[in-house]
């Protein structure tokens, strides 16, 4: 029996239906509703599974992915960390995500490669349990709505901290450890904002729920460094081209947590969130409680490249029907 699943984007509107024709598994396509795991999997009980998020735009030369390779090289290393290295290399897996797109006849998408633990034996120790990986994609619009990138969104400190050091890698993207992201957005929303912030153990600054954050005071922009216990966001790293580009500096540095309320600006970025500003922290208004004229052309720069209207001069774009231009 075929059924529907359904996700509600983040600033509410229409739900979106998820399913596709296929998915990618093990160097195969298969139907949407066969790509079931067994309930024994490894990945069920201890978390372990690696994944990225991609975004993929709508363009006037047909959908283009935006920055493909890295998030696969990010997904690679992460997976290298946990030891549990996929059969399937880079331009393997490049070329299928792109096909993935193709065969699902997508435009304004969202892609998820995976890579899991599947069913072998069970106890905390994963080495014999088999390395399965899936590439989904499904069709997801704006994360925050329309209104929360024009207008911004409230946020609050959480009252979780990140991980320690040497807890959990952060630089890896393992599902596993969004159980403390699910923890910061609950609270967020049932306290009634729309995102939390969390700062590290030493009280400083780390990042959203996940998303990594941004303060802008005076003429230069501020984020925290690798060490706040931060996921090096590939959507982070453009806005810090895309910056430099624009002549604005930014600084990588432990942010203490009042600097939020005292900011001109602030903003989160990811696949999901792209570039949303921050309105409020914690019921204290962020400069003049819009979008700053910062935030604004970073946004600009962002959308005028992924929407292909500015010539991918970073090289960012994989244009699915052309390859790579």
């Amino acid at each position: 029996m075929l059924y529907s699943f359904f996700v509600e984007p983040q600033g509410g509107g229409a739900q979106v239906d998820l399913r596709t024709d296929k998915i990618w598994h093990n160097g195969r396509f298969i139907p949407w509703d066969q790509a079931q795991i067994h309930v024994l999997s490894h990945v069920i009980h201890y978390g372990s599974a690696i994944f990225e998020g991609l975004r993929c735009y709508r363009t006037e030369r047909g959908p283009a992915v935006f920055r493909l390779r890295d998030h696969l090289v990010r997904l690679l290393k992460s997976c290298h960390i946990y030891r549990m290295d996929p059969p399937h290399g880079l331009e393997e897996l490049h070329d299928a995500m792109l096909e993935l797109v193709r065969i699902n006849q997508l435009q304004d998408s969202y892609l998820r490669p995976l890579v899991l633990r599947g069913f072998g034996s069970m106890g905390i120790n994963p080495l014999k349990c088999p390395i399965e990986t899936y590439l989904i994609a499904w069709r997801w619009g704006t994360y925050f709505g329309t209104e929360g990138l024009e207008e911004g969104i409230d946020a609050q400190v959480s009252s979780w901290n990140r991980l320690a050091p040497n807890t959990i890698p952060a630089l890896a993207k393992g599902t596993g450890q969004y159980l403390n992201s699910q923890l910061i957005r609950m609270e967020a929303t049932l306290n009634g904002y729309d995102e939390g912030i969390a700062l590290s153990t030493d009280g400083t600054i780390s990042e959203a729920s996940g998303m990594n954050l941004f303060l802008v005071a005076g003429n230069t922009v501020y984020t925290p460094p690798p060490s706040a216990s931060i996921l090096l966001g590939v959507t982070r790293e453009s806005a810090f081209t895309l910056l430099h580009d624009l002549g604005i500096p930014v600084v990588e540095q432990r942010l203490a947590r009042e600097m939020l309320y005292t900011a001109d600006e602030v903003f989160l970025t990811g696949t999901a969130a792209e570039i949303t500003p921050v309105r409020s922290v914690d019921r204290i208004q962020v400069g003049s409680g819009t979008r700053g004229p910062i935030t604004r052309q970073l946004q600009e720069e962002y959308f005028a490249l992924t929407s292909g209207k500015r010539e991918n001069d970073h090289g960012w774009l994989d244009y699915v029907y052309e390859g790579k231009v």
